[in-house]
Order: C-alpha cells, then structure tokens, then sequence
C-alpha cells in the first residue's frame, strides 16, 4: 500500500507521517511532499517529491502529475489550504488516478473552515458553541456577557489574530485590527479546554477520544488522556452531525460537563500523532477500514500525560531533494 502525503514540513503533515511509520501494515509506503526542499518530513521516508503550494494556480495539475507518476493507493492532506482545492476535485482525481484522497465534502471543509459557521453549524444542531457574533453585532455579545470577549479571524489557525478583549477600547482596536473577524463568548478558563478526534464512515462514528489540553503558540504542548466517558458521547455526537468522510477534530471548552465548541477541523490534526502514542491511530484505523476491510473498535486508553518537544533532523547539502 502507496499513501501519498502533502505538506511534510507542516505540524500537521509530520504527524500523518508518523503516525503511518507507526502503522503495522505490512508493505506501507510512505511518498512525503512539500513546497520546500528544505521540510524535515521529507527525509524521513523512502520517497519523497516536491509540490507547488495550494496558491499555485497550477497547483491541481502539479498534484495531478504527481498522481500519475507515483500512482498512490490514498492521499493524507497535511494543511488546510490544500483541502478546500482537493475536496472540489476529488471525483475527477480519484476515477482518473485511481486513488482515495482522504478529504471530505466541500461543505465539511467550509463549515469547519469559517468559525462563524462552525458556531452556526452546532448551534443550529441543538449544541451550545460559545455565544457568536459578526463585527457588527458585537455590542450584543457585551450586553449579554460584558467583557472578556474573544476575537479572532472567522478563518485562520494556531492562534493567528486571537485577541482576548477586556474592555470596550481593546475591543474596537482589536476589530480595527483583524479581518474578516468573528467576536465569540469567552467561556471556562484555559484548565478547562480540550481537543477531540473522531473517525465517521459509512453513517456511523465508529471511535472518538478526549484529550484535556494545553497550548503554546497556539499549539497542543502537553495534553492528558482519560476515559472522559460524558465528553467523548458529546463528541460522537458532534461527529454524528458533521458527517465528515473519515477524520474530524473538535476544539473546545467544558462548562458544567457541556462541550462548548470554538473550533472544528475536518481532517487530521496537529494532535493526530499524540492520539497515536496511546494506541488511537486514526491513520491505521482509517487505512486499514478503506483498503483492507476491517471495521473500526474503539480503542481503549490508559490515563496519562503526553508531553511535546522538539526534535532534530540534519540532512547534507547533497542530499535536499531537487523534484
């Protein structure tokens, strides 16, 4: 089995790869792409090739090249500007080339790109988001609450463009300051915030985990697993409602044993290969169910600390990789 994936130097794209060397498919071939010669992920595969970004306005017939050329058996995407672009072609791409690219509908990935209409989705589900509003609404949200309040651009990631407003002032700069935003509640403490995985095929969430969290630059940097029994019938739920093809992420806040979700990526995520290490590999379940027929148990997982740091990888000048 060939599985192609994009965008190795990414966190994202690292992970997937990971987690599929940690995969006990016998024969699995890992192909790395990425833009720069220079992404570590690269490197740590048998096989590995160069891909325009997403922005490229040739992007889809570079991938399509590359397609034809290594005849992968799936493709992983490991960043979200390439999601949007795959999930709209991928009819054409999988009956030309004969590869499953693991993406879902075009307006999964709308839904969970925008967190506006993230809020929207669940609210309009019977969930309980974070109360949210568009720029010119926000007063309402300070009526409602008062102050703090979160800004942060209605689409972006790690962080980018987060403001946690106190007062009315830093509320108007912040707008001033951020485009396309979205003004939200601010609820529960950051000792109360979690990420979730799921996997949903065929009508059905067949496995979910909870992982309490916390971050740094916007990135998971520590996370604590237990059996979070309430949580995780929350999150099969959520993934019941988004009906994603394969892997789904849910980011959010408990209030009162409630799930308050602020954000959901529907593909892998960057806490793909943490959820991994405790023996939930949703790269292996996934494969494993798409090509080789084998349902998906939930599996169990055992309370600990999983704690992220920073590793090396060093390549000669002779070695970087030309196409």
């Amino acid at each position: 089995m060939k599985v192609l994936v994009t965008s190795a130097g990414a966190l994202l794209g690292q992970g997937i790869i990971r987690s599929l060397q940690a995969s006990t498919i016998p024969g699995l071939q890992i192909v790395a792409c990425d833009p720069d010669p220079r992404s570590p992920g690269l490197y740590w595969n048998t096989a590995s090739r160069l891909l325009p970004f997403a922005k490229d306005p040739h992007f889809i017939d570079k991938f399509a090249d590359l397609l034809n050329e290594e005849k992968p058996d799936a493709v992983c995407v490991g960043t979200d500007p390439e999601l949007s672009l795959l999930a709209a072609n991928q009819q054409q791409l999988e009956s030309t080339y004969g590869t499953k690219i693991i993406v879902s509908n075009p307006e999964v990935i709308r839904i969970a790109d925008d967190k506006y209409l993230t809020y929207q989705f669940m609210k309009a589900n019977g969930f309980t988001p974070p109360d949210s509003r568009l720029p010119e609404d926000a007063q309402q949200l300070v009526d409602l609450y008062g102050f703090p309040l979160v800004v942060k651009p209605r689409i972006g990631a790690r962080a980018v463009g987060f403001h946690l407003v106190k007062n009315q002032e830093e509320l108007e700069r912040a707008l001033a300051e951020v485009p396309n935003a979205v003004v939200q509640e601010c609820v529960a403490t950051k000792d109360d915030e979690y990420t979730a995985g799921s996997l949903y095929f065929d009508g059905e969430c067949k496995a979910t985990i909870v992982m309490r969290r916390e971050l740094r630059d916007g990135n998971t940097f520590k996370a604590y697993v237990d059996s979070y029994s309430d949580l995780n019938k929350q999150v099969h739920a959520f993934s019941t409602a988004l009906k994603p093809f394969g892997p789904a992420n849910f980011q959010f806040r408990v209030v009162d044993g409630i799930a308050k979700v602020f954000e959901i990526n529907g593909r892998f995520s960057g806490t793909t290969p943490l959820r991994m290490r405790v023996g939930f590999n949703e790269l292996d379940m996934t494969l494993r169910y798409l090509f080789l027929g084998e349902p998906i148990v939930q599996p169990s997982v055992s309370k600990c600390t999983i704690m992220r740091h920073w590793t090396e990888t060093v390549i000669m000048d002779e070695e970087i990789i030309t196409r």
